[in-house]
Protein backbone atom coordinates (compact mmCIF):
# COMPACT_ATOMS: atom_id res chain seq x y z
CA UNK A 1 0.00 0.00 0.00
CA UNK A 2 1.49 3.94 -0.91
CA UNK A 3 2.24 5.89 1.79
CA UNK A 4 -0.97 8.12 2.99
CA UNK A 5 -0.99 11.39 2.77
CA UNK A 6 -3.36 14.41 1.47
CA UNK A 7 -2.46 13.08 -2.47
CA UNK A 8 -3.40 8.91 -1.57
CA UNK A 9 -6.51 10.09 0.56
CA UNK A 10 -7.68 12.10 -1.92
CA UNK A 11 -7.16 9.43 -4.58
CA UNK A 12 -9.45 6.87 -2.59
CA UNK A 13 -6.38 5.52 -0.29
CA UNK A 14 -8.42 6.00 3.24
CA UNK A 15 -10.80 3.74 5.42
CA UNK A 16 -14.18 4.14 3.80
CA UNK A 17 -15.54 2.24 7.74
CA UNK A 18 -14.29 2.17 11.01
CA UNK A 19 -13.43 -0.91 12.56
CA UNK A 20 -14.22 -0.73 16.64
CA UNK A 21 -12.42 -3.93 17.16
CA UNK A 22 -9.97 -3.89 19.86
CA UNK A 23 -11.66 -0.92 21.32
CA UNK A 24 -14.33 -0.90 24.42
CA UNK A 25 -17.87 -0.10 23.58
CA UNK A 26 -17.96 2.71 26.36
CA UNK A 27 -14.67 3.98 25.12
CA UNK A 28 -15.92 4.13 21.62
CA UNK A 29 -18.79 6.06 22.72
CA UNK A 30 -17.25 8.48 24.69
CA UNK A 31 -14.82 9.14 21.65
CA UNK A 32 -17.94 10.14 20.09
CA UNK A 33 -19.57 12.32 22.77
CA UNK A 34 -16.54 14.14 22.98
CA UNK A 35 -16.47 14.88 19.19
CA UNK A 36 -20.04 15.60 19.20
CA UNK A 37 -19.70 17.96 22.55
CA UNK A 38 -16.12 19.71 20.58
CA UNK A 39 -18.52 20.44 16.75
CA UNK A 40 -21.34 21.51 19.00
CA UNK A 41 -19.51 23.70 21.47
CA UNK A 42 -17.17 25.16 18.15
CA UNK A 43 -20.51 25.83 15.78
CA UNK A 44 -22.96 27.49 19.05
CA UNK A 45 -19.56 30.26 19.12
CA UNK A 46 -19.40 30.91 15.66
CA UNK A 47 -23.23 31.48 15.42
CA UNK A 48 -22.95 33.48 18.11
CA UNK A 49 -19.17 35.50 17.06
CA UNK A 50 -21.56 38.57 15.48
CA UNK A 51 -24.44 38.67 17.76
CA UNK A 52 -23.88 41.88 19.71
CA UNK A 53 -20.16 41.85 18.75
CA UNK A 54 -19.76 40.38 22.19
CA UNK A 55 -16.64 38.22 20.53
CA UNK A 56 -13.63 40.68 19.80
CA UNK A 57 -10.97 37.96 19.77
CA UNK A 58 -9.74 36.00 16.75
CA UNK A 59 -10.72 32.81 17.15
CA UNK A 60 -9.55 29.69 15.05
CA UNK A 61 -12.18 26.93 15.16
CA UNK A 62 -11.42 23.25 14.54
CA UNK A 63 -14.67 21.96 12.70
CA UNK A 64 -13.90 18.74 11.04
CA UNK A 65 -10.42 17.97 13.67
CA UNK A 66 -12.38 16.25 16.05
CA UNK A 67 -10.47 12.93 16.52
CA UNK A 68 -6.98 13.78 17.85
CA UNK A 69 -8.91 16.26 20.96
CA UNK A 70 -11.69 13.57 21.82
CA UNK A 71 -8.54 10.32 21.71
CA UNK A 72 -6.49 12.79 24.26
CA UNK A 73 -9.23 13.56 26.81
CA UNK A 74 -9.56 9.42 27.63
CA UNK A 75 -5.97 9.16 27.29
CA UNK A 76 -4.06 12.15 29.45
CA UNK A 77 -3.80 11.92 33.32
CA UNK A 78 -4.36 15.17 35.35
CA UNK A 79 -0.37 15.15 36.04
CA UNK A 80 0.33 15.25 32.15
CA UNK A 81 1.11 18.51 30.37
CA UNK A 82 -1.18 19.41 27.60
CA UNK A 83 0.69 22.37 24.73
CA UNK A 84 -1.27 23.52 21.95
CA UNK A 85 -0.79 25.98 18.82
CA UNK A 86 -3.71 28.45 18.33
CA UNK A 87 -6.78 26.33 17.22
CA UNK A 88 -7.07 25.23 20.67
CA UNK A 89 -10.17 24.31 21.57
CA UNK A 90 -10.80 21.18 21.18
CA UNK A 91 -7.10 20.46 23.11
CA UNK A 92 -8.51 22.66 26.05
CA UNK A 93 -11.82 20.78 26.73
CA UNK A 94 -9.43 17.02 26.23
CA UNK A 95 -7.64 18.28 29.39
CA UNK A 96 -10.53 18.41 31.40
CA UNK A 97 -10.89 22.33 31.42
CA UNK A 98 -14.32 23.99 32.11
CA UNK A 99 -16.11 24.81 29.26
CA UNK A 100 -17.67 28.05 31.59
CA UNK A 101 -13.66 29.35 31.02
CA UNK A 102 -13.41 28.98 27.83
CA UNK A 103 -16.50 31.10 26.96
CA UNK A 104 -15.70 33.54 29.15
CA UNK A 105 -12.50 33.87 28.23
CA UNK A 106 -13.67 34.65 24.75
CA UNK A 107 -15.86 37.31 25.86
CA UNK A 108 -13.48 38.95 27.65
CA UNK A 109 -14.51 38.43 31.50
CA UNK A 110 -12.74 38.17 34.63
CA UNK A 111 -14.14 34.49 35.32
CA UNK A 112 -12.43 33.41 31.96
CA UNK A 113 -9.71 30.78 32.38
CA UNK A 114 -7.44 33.83 32.14
CA UNK A 115 -9.12 36.52 33.40
CA UNK A 116 -10.71 37.70 30.33
CA UNK A 117 -7.26 39.09 29.17
CA UNK A 118 -5.35 35.91 26.95
CA UNK A 119 -8.03 35.61 24.62
CA UNK A 120 -8.72 32.30 22.38
CA UNK A 121 -5.31 32.05 21.21
CA UNK A 122 -3.04 32.14 24.45
CA UNK A 123 -5.83 30.51 26.72
CA UNK A 124 -4.24 28.15 29.33
CA UNK A 125 -5.74 26.33 32.33
CA UNK A 126 -2.67 25.97 34.59
CA UNK A 127 -4.64 23.71 37.41
CA UNK A 128 -4.96 21.08 34.22
CA UNK A 129 -1.69 21.64 33.13
CA UNK A 130 -2.94 23.15 29.88
CA UNK A 131 -1.12 26.04 27.75
CA UNK A 132 -1.53 26.99 23.98
CA UNK A 133 -0.04 29.83 21.95
CA UNK A 134 -0.14 32.07 18.98
CA UNK A 135 3.98 31.63 18.45
CA UNK A 136 4.17 29.12 15.51
CA UNK A 137 6.06 25.74 16.71
CA UNK A 138 6.34 27.18 20.37
CA UNK A 139 3.99 24.32 21.69
CA UNK A 140 6.79 21.99 20.22
CA UNK A 141 9.84 23.85 22.04
CA UNK A 142 8.48 24.57 25.17
CA UNK A 143 6.30 20.99 25.51
CA UNK A 144 10.03 19.54 24.90
CA UNK A 145 11.64 21.80 27.55
CA UNK A 146 8.64 20.46 29.88
CA UNK A 147 9.67 17.03 28.96
CA UNK A 148 13.29 17.50 29.85
CA UNK A 149 12.21 18.62 33.48
CA UNK A 150 9.37 15.73 33.40
CA UNK A 151 12.32 12.96 32.48
CA UNK A 152 13.93 14.63 36.10
CA UNK A 153 11.41 14.26 37.94
CA UNK A 154 10.07 10.64 37.45
CA UNK A 155 6.62 11.17 38.89
CA UNK A 156 5.31 8.97 35.57
CA UNK A 157 3.80 12.11 33.79
CA UNK A 158 4.38 12.69 29.99
CA UNK A 159 3.76 15.87 27.46
CA UNK A 160 1.75 16.37 24.59
CA UNK A 161 2.03 18.62 22.40
CA UNK A 162 -0.45 19.58 19.56
CA UNK A 163 0.55 21.20 16.29
CA UNK A 164 -0.46 22.07 12.79
CA UNK A 165 1.45 20.81 9.54
CA UNK A 166 2.75 24.81 9.05
CA UNK A 167 4.85 24.25 12.30
CA UNK A 168 7.23 21.92 11.00
CA UNK A 169 8.50 24.89 8.24
CA UNK A 170 10.52 26.05 11.02
CA UNK A 171 13.79 25.00 12.03
CA UNK A 172 12.56 25.04 15.50
CA UNK A 173 10.42 21.86 15.13
CA UNK A 174 13.41 20.13 13.81
CA UNK A 175 15.24 21.65 16.45
CA UNK A 176 13.06 20.00 19.25
CA UNK A 177 12.44 16.56 17.44
CA UNK A 178 16.17 16.58 17.21
CA UNK A 179 16.64 17.18 21.22
CA UNK A 180 13.71 14.93 22.05
CA UNK A 181 15.32 12.34 20.29
CA UNK A 182 18.73 12.60 21.85
CA UNK A 183 17.27 12.67 25.15
CA UNK A 184 14.52 10.02 24.59
CA UNK A 185 12.09 12.64 25.91
CA UNK A 186 8.53 11.20 27.73
CA UNK A 187 6.89 13.34 24.74
CA UNK A 188 4.37 12.78 22.22
CA UNK A 189 3.97 15.01 19.14
CA UNK A 190 0.58 15.23 17.50
CA UNK A 191 0.26 17.18 14.08
CA UNK A 192 -2.76 17.69 12.74
CA UNK A 193 -2.11 17.55 9.34
CA UNK A 194 -4.63 19.78 7.38
CA UNK A 195 -2.72 20.74 4.30
CA UNK A 196 -2.60 24.10 5.09
CA UNK A 197 -0.60 26.72 6.93
CA UNK A 198 -3.09 29.83 6.91
CA UNK A 199 -3.67 30.24 3.46
CA UNK A 200 -0.68 28.16 2.04
CA UNK A 201 -1.17 24.39 0.97
CA UNK A 202 1.56 22.14 1.77
CA UNK A 203 2.33 21.50 -1.63
CA UNK A 204 3.47 25.13 -2.27
CA UNK A 205 5.58 25.09 0.90
CA UNK A 206 7.31 21.70 1.06
CA UNK A 207 9.02 19.35 -1.38
CA UNK A 208 7.23 16.19 -0.36
CA UNK A 209 4.19 15.05 1.85
CA UNK A 210 6.28 12.80 4.23
CA UNK A 211 6.27 14.45 7.41
CA UNK A 212 6.44 11.02 9.21
CA UNK A 213 9.00 9.67 7.36
CA UNK A 214 10.99 12.93 8.03
CA UNK A 215 10.73 12.66 11.94
CA UNK A 216 11.17 8.78 11.66
CA UNK A 217 14.73 9.83 9.82
CA UNK A 218 16.08 11.38 13.47
CA UNK A 219 15.34 8.14 15.37
CA UNK A 220 11.36 8.81 16.41
CA UNK A 221 8.53 6.25 16.72
CA UNK A 222 6.49 7.63 13.78
CA UNK A 223 2.98 6.94 12.46
CA UNK A 224 0.95 8.20 9.89
CA UNK A 225 -2.63 7.71 10.27
CA UNK A 226 -6.25 8.72 8.63
CA UNK A 227 -7.06 11.39 10.73
CA UNK A 228 -11.03 11.07 10.66
CA UNK A 229 -10.76 8.01 12.06
CA UNK A 230 -11.41 8.71 15.86
CA UNK A 231 -11.25 4.88 16.68
CA UNK A 232 -7.81 4.43 14.68
CA UNK A 233 -6.46 7.71 15.97
CA UNK A 234 -6.96 6.58 19.29
CA UNK A 235 -5.23 3.33 18.78
CA UNK A 236 -2.27 5.40 17.62
CA UNK A 237 -1.97 7.33 20.76
CA UNK A 238 -2.89 5.05 23.18
CA UNK A 239 -0.10 2.93 21.82
CA UNK A 240 2.60 6.70 21.73
CA UNK A 241 1.05 8.36 25.17
CA UNK A 242 1.51 4.73 26.92
CA UNK A 243 5.30 4.13 25.61
CA UNK A 244 6.01 7.70 26.70
CA UNK A 245 4.56 7.35 29.88
CA UNK A 246 6.87 4.24 30.83
CA UNK A 247 10.18 6.11 29.33
CA UNK A 248 9.78 4.59 25.51
CA UNK A 249 9.63 8.07 23.70
CA UNK A 250 9.21 10.45 21.93
CA UNK A 251 6.62 9.29 19.20
CA UNK A 252 5.12 11.54 16.54
CA UNK A 253 1.36 10.77 15.30
CA UNK A 254 0.61 12.44 11.76
CA UNK A 255 -2.73 12.57 11.69
CA UNK A 256 -4.23 13.72 8.12
CA UNK A 257 -7.67 15.69 8.78
CA UNK A 258 -9.35 18.64 7.52
CA UNK A 259 -9.99 22.30 8.86
CA UNK A 260 -14.29 22.71 7.72
CA UNK A 261 -13.50 26.48 8.57
CA UNK A 262 -11.56 30.04 7.32
CA UNK A 263 -8.22 30.18 9.11
CA UNK A 264 -9.79 32.57 11.51
CA UNK A 265 -13.08 33.46 12.32
CA UNK A 266 -16.32 32.36 11.40
CA UNK A 267 -16.79 33.08 8.37
CA UNK A 268 -15.16 31.49 5.15
CA UNK A 269 -12.40 32.93 3.83
CA UNK A 270 -12.29 30.36 0.51
CA UNK A 271 -15.16 32.91 -1.46
CA UNK A 272 -12.50 35.98 -0.67
CA UNK A 273 -8.92 34.28 -1.27
CA UNK A 274 -10.07 31.35 -3.23
CA UNK A 275 -7.15 28.77 -2.14
CA UNK A 276 -9.29 25.00 -1.83
CA UNK A 277 -11.26 23.82 -4.15
CA UNK A 278 -14.98 23.62 -3.59
CA UNK A 279 -14.68 19.55 -4.30
CA UNK A 280 -11.68 19.44 -1.79
CA UNK A 281 -13.80 20.67 0.87
CA UNK A 282 -16.76 18.72 -0.17
CA UNK A 283 -14.67 15.51 0.14
CA UNK A 284 -13.68 15.72 3.22
CA UNK A 285 -16.52 16.77 4.92
CA UNK A 286 -18.64 13.46 3.28
CA UNK A 287 -15.76 11.92 5.42
CA UNK A 288 -16.74 13.38 8.75
CA UNK A 289 -15.16 12.29 11.31
CA UNK A 290 -18.26 12.10 13.70
CA UNK A 291 -20.24 10.80 10.71
CA UNK A 292 -18.14 7.99 10.40
CA UNK A 293 -18.05 6.79 14.07
CA UNK A 294 -21.26 7.02 14.17
CA UNK A 295 -22.15 4.62 11.38
CA UNK A 296 -19.62 2.45 13.45
CA UNK A 297 -21.27 2.51 16.87
CA UNK A 298 -24.73 2.48 14.95
CA UNK A 299 -24.02 -0.86 12.96
CA UNK A 300 -22.42 -2.51 16.09
CA UNK A 301 -25.75 -1.94 18.32
CA UNK A 302 -24.14 0.54 20.49
CA UNK A 303 -25.94 3.48 19.73
CA UNK A 304 -29.93 4.27 19.04
CA UNK A 305 -31.36 8.09 18.57
CA UNK A 306 -32.66 7.58 21.77
CA UNK A 307 -29.41 7.43 23.87
CA UNK A 308 -27.83 10.00 20.84
CA UNK A 309 -30.85 12.71 21.65
CA UNK A 310 -30.11 11.93 25.04
CA UNK A 311 -26.41 12.45 24.62
CA UNK A 312 -27.15 16.04 22.35
CA UNK A 313 -29.75 17.49 25.21
CA UNK A 314 -27.57 17.25 27.54
CA UNK A 315 -24.36 19.01 25.45
CA UNK A 316 -26.44 21.55 24.27
CA UNK A 317 -27.81 22.56 27.93
CA UNK A 318 -24.03 22.68 29.22
CA UNK A 319 -23.37 25.11 26.11
CA UNK A 320 -26.55 27.25 27.03
CA UNK A 321 -25.16 27.65 30.47
CA UNK A 322 -21.81 27.84 29.49
CA UNK A 323 -23.35 31.36 27.15
CA UNK A 324 -24.98 32.32 30.10
CA UNK A 325 -22.28 32.55 32.32
CA UNK A 326 -20.05 34.40 30.64
CA UNK A 327 -22.50 36.72 29.49
CA UNK A 328 -23.73 37.34 33.24
CA UNK A 329 -20.01 37.76 33.97
CA UNK A 330 -17.75 41.27 34.38
CA UNK A 331 -15.45 43.02 32.16
CA UNK A 332 -11.92 43.27 33.99
CA UNK A 333 -11.94 46.78 36.16
CA UNK A 334 -9.40 49.23 35.48
CA UNK A 335 -7.75 48.22 38.92
CA UNK A 336 -7.15 44.82 37.75
CA UNK A 337 -5.48 46.52 34.68
CA UNK A 338 -3.37 48.54 36.09
CA UNK A 339 -2.23 45.37 38.91
CA UNK A 340 -0.73 44.00 36.01
CA UNK A 341 1.70 47.13 36.14
CA UNK A 342 3.63 45.17 38.44
CA UNK A 343 6.89 45.37 40.37
CA UNK A 344 9.93 43.74 38.41
CA UNK A 345 12.50 42.13 40.45
CA UNK A 346 15.89 43.06 41.05
CA UNK A 347 17.89 40.69 38.62
CA UNK A 348 15.17 41.67 35.87
CA UNK A 349 15.57 45.16 36.44
CA UNK A 350 19.09 45.34 36.06
CA UNK A 351 19.18 43.42 32.97
CA UNK A 352 16.45 45.79 31.46
CA UNK A 353 18.22 48.72 32.61
CA UNK A 354 21.49 47.43 30.68
CA UNK A 355 19.12 47.40 27.56
CA UNK A 356 16.81 50.39 27.98
CA UNK A 357 18.51 52.41 30.37
CA UNK A 358 16.65 54.93 33.24
CA UNK A 359 13.80 56.00 31.11
CA UNK A 360 12.16 52.78 31.40
CA UNK A 361 11.38 52.56 35.35
CA UNK A 362 10.29 55.16 38.10
CA UNK A 363 13.39 55.48 40.07
CA UNK A 364 12.12 55.07 43.52
CA UNK A 365 9.91 52.03 43.08
CA UNK A 366 11.67 50.60 40.19
CA UNK A 367 8.34 49.42 38.51
CA UNK A 368 7.64 48.77 34.93
CA UNK A 369 6.37 51.29 33.15
CA UNK A 370 5.28 51.60 29.65
CA UNK A 371 7.94 52.03 27.02
CA UNK A 372 9.65 49.94 24.52
CA UNK A 373 10.13 46.24 26.04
Amino acid sequence: MSPINHQTILAGNYPTSISLDEIEPATALSLYRFMHRLRRCEQALIDGYRVDDAIRCPVHFCLGQESAPAALSLLLHGHDYMYSHHRSHGYYLAKGAPMNGLFAELYGRTTGANGGLAGSQEISADDVRFYSGAILTGATAIAVGTAMAVQRQKNGSMVCAGFGDGATDEGLFWESISLASLRRLPIVFVCENNGYATYSPQWKRQRLDNLQQRVASFGVDSTAVFGNDAVGLYRALKRAVDGARSGEGPFFIEAYTYRWNGHVGPESDDDAVGYRPAEEIAFWKDRCPIRLLEEALTCAGLLNETLQQQMLSEIDAEIAAAFEFAQASPFPQHAEWDALNTRVDAPLADALLCEFGESVFNENQREAVPGPY
